[in-house]
């Protein structure tokens, strides 16, 4: 077996048996691909010719390149998972990566806007022609669930339950969970079913995504990220501040702000480790750090 019959083995193992998201497949098959084309020059033609000095060599030169911390450490992981699956089917006698550790990533705090920007952003999508209503359910509904823009782009008409009070969204690892829609997105919501989701379907019921395009097809995580955009242009919000994945961020820290338990925030994000949820708890730290030096009379 080559090593690109190998990687698409692996590839094909997530895919379909692990059900891992496309876009993970989709990353591991690029990290794969590289370390092969790199393993080759290297004279290495089989999984069993990888060496650790491969892998060991291969991440230097990342590293060398610039690549990001957060980059090689799933390089690293990839690599890991897929000589394992190897071995354990038998293909590879032993593992060069079983004791490779994997780069530590640099933590960042997520970028988040205030309330007052999100506000103002959302306010300024008041048209009622059927755009203004899609738009304005988009942003509403993934400012108010938390949602992943790959959570939203995959959402069906079948995923508004109880009456409209909730939303069944399928997170990763193919994990489903209930988030509430809450009043602002539940109102821009049924307003967009009402009054435009027909003029964007061509009322086609064979359509069960929620939002789509002008072209009557399910949104892409692109077309929503320019949604987005476009949007907080008209508010003065600068391109590099906003993203959908910025929504989700403010979902969670504006609620830690209003004391919101992060327990609740974690099952609401869909994290499967509270340690994920917790860096939003440095984000409320740095806004009280900002409180104390406006108001306190000895903090500068």
């Amino acid at each position: 077996m080559t090593l690109a019959e190998s990687v698409d083995l692996f590839i094909d193992a997530l895919r379909f048996e692990r059900e891992m998201s496309e876009n993970t497949c989709a990353a591991y098959a690029r990290d794969l691909r590289a370390f092969a084309a790199f393993a080759r020059r290297q004279g290495a033609d089989a999984p069993a010719d990888v060496t650790r000095a491969h892998i060991a060599e291969f991440l230097r030169g990342e590293r060398a390149r610039g690549l990001a911390a957060s980059t090689r450490a799933r390089r690293t992981v990839a690599i890991r998972m897929w000589l394992k699956d190897l071995k354990a089917r038998h293909l590879l006698a032993h593992d060069p990566a079983a004791l490779l550790d994997a780069p530590k990533k640099a933590k960042t705090l997520p970028r988040v806007l205030s309330e007052e920007e999100v506000f103002r952003m959302l306010d300024e999508v008041k048209g009622t022609t059927p755009r203004d209503l899609r738009d304005r359910a988009i942003l509403e509904v993934l400012y108010g669930c938390g949602l992943r823009v790959s959570e939203l782009c995959a959402l069906t008409r079948a995923d508004v339950v109880a009456e409209g009070e909730l939303l069944r969204v399928l997170g990763k690892g193919s994990k489903e969970r209930l988030v509430p829609i809450g009043g602002a997105a539940g109102r821009a919501l049924r307003a967009y079913f009402e009054s435009a989701r027909d003029v964007f379907t061509k009322g086609r019921l064979d359509v069960d995504e929620i939002f789509v395009t002008h072209l009557g097809r399910p949104f892409t995580r692109q077309g929503v990220f320019k949604i987005i955009r476009e949007r907080a242009a008209a508010v003065g919000i600068a391109a590099e501040r906003i993203s959908p994945h910025v929504l989700r961020h403010c979902f969670a820290s504006h609620m830690l702000q209003r004391g919101a338990d992060i327990r609740a925030i974690q099952e609401l994000l869909g994290h499967a480790d509270i340690g994920t949820t917790q860096i939003y708890t440095h984000v409320d730290v740095r806004r009280f750090a900002d409180i104390h030096r406006a108001h306190h009379p000895r903090a500068v």
